[in-house]
């Protein structure tokens, strides 16, 4: 009988942790070896659980650190081998797909990128759902379009950006189809997630898969959720990741909460938050009453 991610849990954080570990990428063979599974069974569920191959995980957390370099100003050649790449064209081999752009045009705000957005109405108030040619970029709310794109034009000044009302986009509509049925906004079956950009760093991206799974209508602390991640007095780390979050929604970080129960902040305001929590609760309990 093929194992459950479940029963899977130990050996594959046990593997997450080698490849942080690993200044060059592990190969899959010693991987699996560590993991007690055969080869393409750990490839299998390794993606299952994390979203990506071991070897594109190891390629996201060096890129993580590569973007914050960047981000900070640094020299593309500085931010290369600060990242452990060893050389420029190894980083070039991957940039398109974790980037959506060259290491110095995402320092320059997107240059040379090219982004698709659209935007919906919601019960929280306007949703702006936005893609570069390799995944989704940005999930935000707001008050009206205009603040919606302004915020995407302040994170990629320099990128071209266009609207695709007329027909959308088979990702971004899926993205809002998505959101639509998980909060009972629409009757219509969630469809899959398409794929993400997931330019970020490996704690980031722990923190954020960690949020997917706490289910809806119930919350954890920042200190809880640090507990679970083997991180016990992260919580301010757990906060900053939150905060980084730009995916609103797809990573359900209003479920964090303060130590104290009280609701904390949300980049896209506490009020929605509170909305959204309290939705969330009723229809969980209509759920159960239902059970």
């Amino acid at each position: 009988m093929r194992n459950s991610l479940a029963t899977l849990e130990a050996p594959l954080e046990h593997v997450r942790a080698l490849i942080e570990r690993a200044t060059e990428a592990p190969s899959l063979n010693a991987l699996a070896d560590a993991a007690k599974l055969s080869p393409s069974h750990l490839q299998r569920a390794f993606r299952r659980r994390y979203g990506m191959s071991p070897a594109e995980y190891h390629r996201a957390r060096r890129f993580g650190q590569f973007k914050t370099a960047l981000r900070q100003g640094a020299a593309v050649t500085d931010a290369v081998y600060d990242a452990g790449f060893g050389s420029g064209s190894r980083v070039y081999e991957h940039t398109n797909r974790l980037l959506g752009m060259t290491p110095a045009s995402y320092r320059a705000g997107g240059t040379g990128a090219h982004i698709r957005y659209t935007t919906t109405s919601t019960p929280l108030g306007q949703l702006l759902v936005a893609a570069t040619a390799k995944g989704i970029c940005s999930v935000t709310l707001g008050a009206s379009d205009k603040e919606l794109e302004q915020r995407l034009a302040d994170e990629f000044p320099n990128a071209s950006r266009a609207r695709v009302d007329n027909g959308r986009e088979e990702w971004l509509d899926a993205v809002i189809a998505r959101i639509a049925s998980e909060l009972g906004w629409s009757d219509r079956e969630a469809p899959a997630l398409p794929p993400l950009d997931i330019a970020a760093t490996a704690f980031q991206w722990r923190v954020w898969d960690a949020l997917t799974r706490i289910p809806a209508g119930t919350t954890k602390s920042y200190g809880e959720l640090a507990a679970e991640l083997g991180k016990p007095g992260a919580a301010r780390a757990i906060g900053q990741a939150c905060g980084n979050n730009r995916l609103a929604l797809i990573v359900p970080c209003h479920r964090i909460v303060r130590e104290d129960g009280s609701l904390g902040g949300w980049r896209w305001g506490v009020e929605r938050k509170r909305v959204l929590l309290e939705q969330e609760e009723r229809q969980h309990s209509a759920a159960h009453q239902d059970a």
